[in-house]
């Protein structure tokens, strides 16, 4: 089971658009709920994010773009969320 805090949720809420057409969530229980059923996944730094992405398969022709993936989300912290929507 996934734990998000209230920092990643609320970034999820705000930046959601960047991935979806319509909102998926409205509020920090439906994003959390969102969050667990998608397995999305918290990582602590731009490095884990690449190796993220190495580990699942994903093509890098450019590792540096990774970052700004549709499905990336930065936390603000130096965290980043990992959506596969």
């Amino acid at each position: 089971m996934h734990e998000y805090d209230d920092v990643v949720l609320q970034c999820f809420l705000q930046e959601q658009g960047q991935l979806f057409a319509e909102n998926v969530a409205d509020t920090l229980e439906e994003a959390e709920a969102f969050l667990e059923e998608c397995m999305a996944v918290v990582v602590n730094s731009a490095k884990e994010v690449r190796e993220y992405f190495e580990e699942e398969g994903i093509d890098m022709e450019d590792a540096e773009k990774i970052l700004e993936a549709d499905e990336v989300f930065e936390i603000g912290d130096g965290r980043y969320l990992i959506v596969e929507g």
